[in-house]
């Protein structure tokens, strides 16, 4: 016998997505369920980089003390974009008066999953989901196996797709898993962490003629640096003093401070947004619905920011049987995706050199950069996408 549950809204995915709009919907009294194929653990201990937009802290602020954003993350009022062996530092806080959080990505997952626990939310681990069905009726399913190989249906009055970039609830959108707008880049970044002191007290952000760099950071002793290279690089083609050597000449006028390097990845670069953002009553958020190359820091910014308009939408939809706000969703939240892929794209072309660059693209691409960092407009545009949007924009 298929076992069936009930709920007022099935949350696909226990990334940042899914849990802070389950809390969202908690405060307005809407129960939820979340499943999610991984283990606890398995989500905790995936290491991500985080850079928080100050509209994502204050958002997050709401779940409690149970998130240490502010406590434990580090607060940067600017960055350093380096070219030609100088550093030029675009202040935030002189500029738009905001200001970013380096905390990465799993020490959110640890402060939201902390918290919907904590609140008694349904939160199932290990779980499959396997198909998004009905979403054209007033009760969508999904269709899901747990950690047994059990199969199980839950029934919602809403599904929501927060399970990442292979996500299963697109198809029940776009009709297809890989229904959506997309780009792939001819490089990658090759990243690493060590065992160090930070660098520097702001990220840098490298353009040479070697290729971009970025000196990051993760902790007072554990730092976070890539160098942009090939896409099919082989993480081990390097030795630790080839490795950095490279991440060295590629930020010329900075003396790297050096330490053990215990991990290394390579992080392609892609763009993609999905044709539909909702079907009847399923929608996607997060990376379900769009991904974007890191180098502006938008990634899990722009979830949040989904998250921020769908819970709000699901509240007058569930609570109230008004569907405007859900109607305008793919819309609205349309125009902050593009926003955000075009800011991501500029950082992107701006900073990292093409294979197929020319002597002309060269020079070009370092009068946009000047352009930028000796205008007080070119550092506000910056500084004001860097920071984020404000989330009722």
């Amino acid at each position: 016998m298929t076992i069936t549950a009930r709920t007022r809204v099935a949350i696909v995915g226990a990334g940042p997505a899914g849990l802070l709009l389950s809390h969202l919907l908690a405060q307005s009294g809407i129960e939820s369920i979340i499943v999610d194929q991984r283990s606890r653990d398995e989500i905790e201990s995936t290491i991500r980089a985080g850079i928080l937009e100050q509209g994502t802290v204050e958002l997050l602020d709401t779940i409690g003390p149970a998130s240490r954003a502010r406590t434990v993350g580090h607060r940067h009022d600017g960055i350093e974009l380096r070219f030609e062996g100088e550093g030029h530092r675009v202040d935030f806080a002189d500029t738009v008066g905001r200001a970013v959080w380096l905390y990465p990505q799993h020490e959110v997952l640890k402060d939201l999953i902390s918290a919907r626990l904590a609140a008694g939310q349904d939160l199932r681990f290990g779980v499959t989901a396997e198909a998004v069905e009905d979403a054209d009726s007033a009760r969508p399913r999904v269709i899901a196996r747990d950690a047994d190989g059990e199969r199980f249906v839950i029934e919602a009055d809403f599904v929501v797709g927060s399970d990442g970039s292979r996500s299963i609830a697109r198809a029940a959108v776009t009709g297809s898993m890989t229904g959506g707008y997309f780009r792939e880049y001819p490089f990658a970044w090759f990243g690493i962490l060590c065992e160090a002191p930070p660098s520097s007290d702001e990220l840098i952000y490298s353009n040479s003629p070697d290729g971009f760099a970025l000196v990051s950071q993760r902790s007072d002793t554990v730092q976070r640096m890539y160098f942009q290279c090939d896409p099919d690089t082989d993480t081990a083609a390097y030795s630790e003093a080839q490795l950095w050597d490279e991440l060295q000449k590629r930020v010329p006028g900075t003396t790297l401070k050096e330490g053990p390097i215990f991990q290394r990845d390579v992080l392609r670069f892609r763009s993609f947004v999905a044709h539909e953002l909702r079907r009847g009553r399923v929608a996607l958020v997060g990376d379900a619905a769009h991904t974007v190359p890191p180098t502006g820091a938008k990634g899990m910014n722009l979830a949040i920011a989904d998250v921020r308009l769908l819970a709000e939408a699901l509240r007058t939809l569930l609570l109230e049987g008004d569907e405007r706000l859900l109607d305008a969703y793919p819309e609205t939240a349309s125009r902050r995706i593009w926003k955000a892929q075009h800011f991501s794209w500029w950082m992107t072309s701006m900073l990292h050199v093409a294979p197929d660059a020319t002597d002309f693209d060269r020079r070009r691409q370092l009068g946009e950069l000047r352009t930028v960092v000796e205008s007080a407009h070119g550092r506000a545009l910056l500084a004001e996408a860097y920071c984020g949007w404000p989330l009722d924009a």
